[in-house]
């Protein structure tokens, strides 16, 4: 009897070993781990940035704005200081309705909405150049703002 019990001991170490064989070690999942995530990131820089042509987008002059918007002009050129506390954050274009440019080249500052309970759907997005961009509908469209 002591001898199958000495054979079955070894047989379920020979198993173990052989699983513990076929386990990647903790090192070796972290560097796959790695690779992969090095691979994605790469095809996602790979994948063309698009955006509309500067000249797609309609235009629509500043006095044709609401009042409201004509506001968030003035403070956006005079750098302040904002009613909302996320005006002024990076724009990161993600709808791809501005023409593509680096991320934060983009800002976006809330016009706001009489009788709105929160910010609303106006936006003015403005670019590092000085180009204004008017959205009354949440990011979806967006027009090109005409200054004299």
């Amino acid at each position: 009897m002591a001898k199958h019990a000495k054979h079955a001991k070894n047989t379920v170490q020979d198993e173990l070993t052989s699983l513990e064989r076929q386990i990647p070690s903790p090192n070796t999942m972290v560097r796959f781990c790695l690779a992969l995530f090095a691979l994605l990131f790469s095809l996602v820089n790979l994948a063309p940035a698009r955006g509309v042509a500067p000249d797609a987008l309609p235009e629509l002059a500043a006095t044709e704005l609401p009042g409201e918007a004509r506001q968030t002009i003035a403070l956006i050129r005079k750098g302040g200081p904002f009613p909302y506390e996320r005006d002024g954050v990076v724009f990161g274009n993600f709808e791809k309705q501005l023409p593509a440019q680096a991320r934060g080249y983009y800002r976006e500052y809330t016009v706001r909405t009489p009788g709105a309970r929160n910010r609303g759907a106006r936006r003015i997005v403005a670019g590092k150049g000085g180009e204004l961009y008017y959205t009354d509908d949440h990011y979806q469209s967006f027009r090109r703002i005409k200054e004299p």
